[in-house]
């Protein structure tokens, strides 16, 4: 078992090219085991090729991969769960057949391979799926077959590619869940998507990068503190907004009845500001600070790597 304090997966100084394209320029970062770490980045940024080489479909033209504490090898891809954005279902298979013979590609015996299928098929409450034809299944449900297919043989590292694509917000709650529970018992997730909203739900630490470079790594919580611009959100009343104005101490971003959006000025303090507005006979239900997205921190890291 990897202790505690070291990474699953090292990558140190990972750089791939493909002709005279530079697709992964000097790339490090770390996954933690128990960790659910976001692989993010644009269009074209990378990620895919990253993946490939961790998952050695590719290598690297340089730098160093370790998992588990091992140099990257050819018995790795056993202890990696890979679901790609683009699926890769036999569409004539039966569901059971089909997730029993995925599971002894992974070194599972028949025996422990079928044991397994028919557990997961009814933690998720489709054994009766058992006998279907992959291509009778509706997008989302085969979705839930990929994704006990790339997790079926407990995987140390399990890479998810936009796993919630296709599915309705019930089964999306019902995989997220289950990511939960894999963190819980010890397995990395790396995960990748263009959805900044479901990576600041769930990631606790991302990697950010642009045209094969890093731009930005960390915890999602150290990262939206450090952009924040000092905007803080007041629910009120005892006044009209009319009365509300901006002035040594902030600025009025937006306001409107019962709700304003300040900016504080360079110096002011959070607690001056409370003690303004509340000597205008103000009564503030709620005053807290608003930290930016991180889809308006990806918007900004981008442009300005772009520019």
């Amino acid at each position: 078992m990897t202790p505690a304090n070291f990474p699953v997966l090292s990558l140190r100084d990972i750089v791939k090219r493909y002709h005279n394209h530079v697709a992964v320029d000097h790339v490090s970062f770390d996954v933690a085991q128990g960790t659910i770490f976001g692989l993010l980045g644009p269009n074209g940024a990378g990620k895919t090729s990253l993946i490939r080489i961790i998952t050695r479909i590719t290598a690297a033209d340089s730098g160093s991969i370790l998992l588990d504490r091992e140099p990257l090898h050819a018995l790795h891809p056993s202890m990696i769960g890979y679901m790609p954005e683009e699926r890769g279902l036999y569409k004539k298979m039966k569901v059971g057949e089909h997730l029993i013979y995925l599971a002894q590609l992974k070194g599972l015996s028949f025996r422990e391979a079928r044991k397994k299928v028919k557990y997961w098929l009814e933690k998720f409450d489709i054994l009766d799926w058992w006998d279907k034809k992959i291509a009778d299944l509706s997008k989302g449900m085969q979705q839930k077959i990929q994704f006990i297919a790339t997790i079926i043989h407990e995987p140390k590292l399990i890479i998810l590619d936009e796993p919630f694509s296709g599915l309705d917000p019930i089964n999306a709650n019902l995989i997220k869940d289950e990511i939960y529970q894999l963190k819980e018992k010890g397995a990395s997730i790396l995960f990748s998507t263009h959805r900044m909203e479901q990576v600041e739900e769930i990631c606790e630490q991302i990697i950010l990068i642009n045209q094969g470079r890093k731009i930005l790594d960390g915890s999602v919580a150290d990262i939206r503190k450090a952009y924040k611009e000092n905007i803080f959100r007041i629910e009120y009343s005892g006044i009209g907004p009319d009365m509300l104005a901006s002035n040594q101490l902030f600025d009025i971003k937006s306001s409107q009845s019962g709700v304003a959006v300040l900016q504080l000025k360079e110096g002011a303090t959070s607690a001056e500001v409370l003690k303004n507005l509340l000597s205008t006979g103000m009564d503030i239900q709620h005053y807290n600070e608003v930290l930016p997205t991180l889809n308006e921190i990806f918007i900004k890291k981008v442009s300005q790597s772009n520019a």
